[in-house]
């Protein structure tokens, strides 16, 4: 039978208006892994989700914000021999 198991679900269902009151709420609920669903005449008839963003996608998303503000030096890298000169015993 469905809803018996060993599964925790949490879910809040609020109507139409009280979502537009709440949005905020609704969406730190969601972030948090809450199921919302908002009803209209207490037929629910959407779900709020939290997207799943790949690792980094919040950094990749800055889009070059910083584009020309950054500057590397000639001699950020060592070189082979540098690197071998100092690891040698």
């Amino acid at each position: 039978m469905l809803g018996q198991g060993a599964y925790a679900y949490n879910m809040t269902t609020v109507n139409v208006g009280q979502a537009k009151t709440d949005l905020s709420r609704l969406i730190a609920l969601a972030l948090a892994g809450e199921d919302v669903e908002i009803a209209r005449n207490g037929v629910p008839v959407v779900r709020l989700v939290a997207i799943q963003r790949k690792p980094g996608a919040g950094f990749l998303a800055a889009g070059g914000s910083l584009a020309g503000e950054i500057r590397i030096g000639d001699d950020f890298e060592f070189t082979d021999a540098e690197l071998d000169e100092m690891l040698a015993p």
